[in-house]
């Protein structure tokens, strides 16, 4: 796991200064090593950085960048099938002097082009200078698990593993992008491709791109889609051959997310996801599997005694820690440091503190997310479905008074009524022919349109395209399928991920995500819905194969969720932190906001409106980053 960065300045005014600012900036994801290289084309300036941590080859043979005859890489990742692909290019004639995936990737790439992507099994975003033909390549892994951000204004391109970086460039302009502000108020983050900042954008994941530095032209590709996924022809398997042929490429995917030449360790919540995970991985493993659970004071918030239960039944070698609320609130003041583009999950918080937990013992940890998307594990999948089951037998002219009616009680309502919000969106939904994504993504908003036009002061936001506006071609895909598809492209990447991500390399610790092994999502796409959610019962196939492997009573539990009473918090002892941020003559200063708008959810807040209190937290995280990035 590393950090990269680069540019390719065609005014040809940066210095190599830039690159090793840019490069330290991300000490925290490379402390090992750090390597750099420039070249000069036609008076063009291209510069790649690169800061290590080392996990595979932990020699020198493994830094970077990493140069093969006229490529040149900078890579932050792993490929985990490395060996086999090493075997495929030696029988071409290719030669090797480590035992770096880095050095694979290179030589692949000579060998295969941008069509090495589909041999690929692994987390990766990397960069490839070709001196010979002037031509640069950003990649990204398929799920999107590792970040990758660019930036093009003025004839100088920037492109780093965090927007931190870009800061210390002097080309950069911190501009705020208002229509990406929405959607983060909208969703609590801001979905790929959109940036917080103007000129900028989230390389998707699946994605390429290709820059021509002779000519300027850029061209981007997608060479990977999970709504293909969903777009083929369902396997005809029973229930008993999918559940065999599921548990064969879980444990392959398990199994390959162990590759590493420095200790291990699992994140034990002890759910269905990382259960599974933990057992199929201790089954072959000869040693104990170094396990890691953060428990909490609060009874509504503590999973870790079922946690601990799972890893005495299985027999791992579990560490637990109870941090205490000093603990967990100490974190908040260093968020807007770690999130570097506005982000509002508190779920980052333990996961923080879980990180933190593992790094003392471990430089690589499994994280069991996507087994919800996969598998359908949510319960809004349940809710929405029975929804929309429900508008199916309305005719359309039924359908359509409805939601005139709901649309003129709507603009009764002040536009600070939650309520309204709720509305608005029953309406739009009843109306709408596309209705699973527009569920999902009204389902997901946290503020509606009408509070957002609200909120902002003298702007009214533009909507731009997010993989929540995803439409199937095919009308034979089934509603559940289309809503775990916006959710892999939308909430899984941008939310989940970027926690994780952030979280786990704030401490210089690898995150994995065994789940999203791609093999496991290309085949269970393609099993019946019925075998996901059975009835009421959701993820069906995944805890069937669970109680192979754990007992039923073990794992059969409410499900709390990694949270913490932070709305409880704001209103006590961190109410001075958050009256601070939320100061009206600083935010009236900024010009962005409509104070009287946020005020008034203010008070509503203190006096014990809990409705309000997301976009408190919000609302805070905005104005904590705002501090950090734009005023200094």
């Amino acid at each position: 796991m590393c950090g990269i960065v680069g540019y390719i300045d065609f005014k040809s005014k940066s210095t190599e200064n830039y690159l090793f600012e840019m490069n330290n900036s991300m000490l925290h994801r490379g402390p090992d090593t750090h390597g750099s290289f420039f070249d000069t084309y036609n008076s063009i300036k291209i510069a790649l950085g690169h800061r290590r941590l080392s996990i595979i080859e932990l020699t020198e043979l493994g830094n970077q960048p990493m140069t093969y005859k006229n490529y040149t890489i900078t890579f932050n990742g792993e490929i985990y099938n490395y060996q086999e692909l090493k075997i495929q290019l030696q029988k071409t004639g290719h030669k090797f002097i480590s035992n770096s995936d880095t050095e694979v990737l290179l030589q692949g790439f000579e060998e295969w082009g941008p069509s090495m992507l589909d041999k690929l099994i692994g987390m990766f975003a990397f960069a490839i200078y070709d001196s010979e033909h002037k031509e640069l390549f950003l990649f990204r892994d398929r799920a999107g698990v590792k970040p990758l951000y660019y930036y093009y204004h003025n004839d100088v391109f920037l492109f780093s593993s965090e927007l931190k970086s870009f800061h210390k460039h002097p080309s950069f302009v911190k501009e705020l992008n208002m229509d990406a502000v929405s959607l983060f108020f909208q969703y609590g983050y801001i979905p790929q491709p959109h940036c917080v900042f103007k000129n900028a954008n989230k390389l998707e994941s699946g994605h390429y791109l290709k820059i021509n530095i002779a000519n300027r032209q850029f061209e981007k590709k997608c060479y990977w889609n999970v709504a293909n996924c969903y777009t083929m022809p369902l396997f005809n398997y029973s229930f008993t051959e999918a559940l065999e042929r599921t548990e064969e490429i879980l444990k392959s995917a398990f199994e390959y997310r162990m590759v590493s030449d420095v200790p291990v360790g699992v994140f034990l919540s002890g759910g269905y996801d990382s259960s599974i995970l933990t057992a199929m991985l201790q089954l072959s493993q000869t040693n104990k599997l170094n396990t890691f659970t953060i428990g909490f004071e609060d009874s509504r918030y503590n999973e870790a005694k079922y946690a601990k239960d799972i890893a005495t039944y299985l027999g791992t070698n579990h560490t637990e820690y109870y941090c205490t609320n000093k603990e967990a609130k100490e974190i908040i003041p260093k968020l807007s440091q770690i999130y570097d583009e506005p982000f509002a999950d508190s779920s980052a918080i333990p996961t923080i503190l879980v990180s933190q937990l593992a790094r003392k013992s471990v430089t690589v940890a499994l994280s069991a997310d996507a087994g919800d998307e996969i598998f359908a594990g949510y319960n809004k999948y349940e809710n929405a479905l029975r929804n929309l089951k429900t508008l199916e037998y309305l005719p359309p002219n039924i359908r359509n008074a409805s939601s005139k009616i709901l649309n003129r009680f709507s603009v009764c309502l002040n536009p600070k009524n939650n309520l309204r919000h709720k509305i608005d969106a029953a309406s739009k939904v009843i109306a709408s022919n596309n209705n699973a994504s527009l569920m999902l993504k009204l389902m997901s908003q946290r503020l509606g349109s009408s509070a957002i036009e609200k909120l902002f002061c003298n702007y009214k936001p533009n909507e731009l395209c997010t993989g929540f506006d995803y439409i199937f071609n095919s009308d034979t895909i089934d509603l559940l399928s289309r809503l775990q598809c916006v959710d892999y492209k939308t909430y899984l990447v941008d939310d989940i991920l970027m926690k994780v991500d952030r979280a786990t390399m704030s401490v210089s610790l690898e995150g994995r995500e065994p789940f999203l092994d791609h093999r496991i999502i290309e085949f269970v796409s393609r099993l019946p819905v019925s075998y996901k959610l059975n009835g009421s019962v959701k993820k069906y196939l995944l805890k069937e194969i669970a109680y192979k492997y754990i007992p039923k009573e073990l794992l059969d539990r409410p499900k709390k969720g990694f949270a913490i009473p932070i709305s409880d918090w704001f209103r006590n002892d961190l109410n001075e932190m958050l009256i601070c941020q939320l100061d009206s003559l600083e935010i009236k200063n900024q010009g962005i906001f409509d104070t009287t708008f946020i005020n008034d959810k203010m008070n509503q807040y203190l006096k014990g409106n809990d409705q309000t209190w997301e976009f408190i937290w919000f609302m805070y995280c905005f104005q904590s980053w705002y501090k950090k990035w734009m005023e200094n």
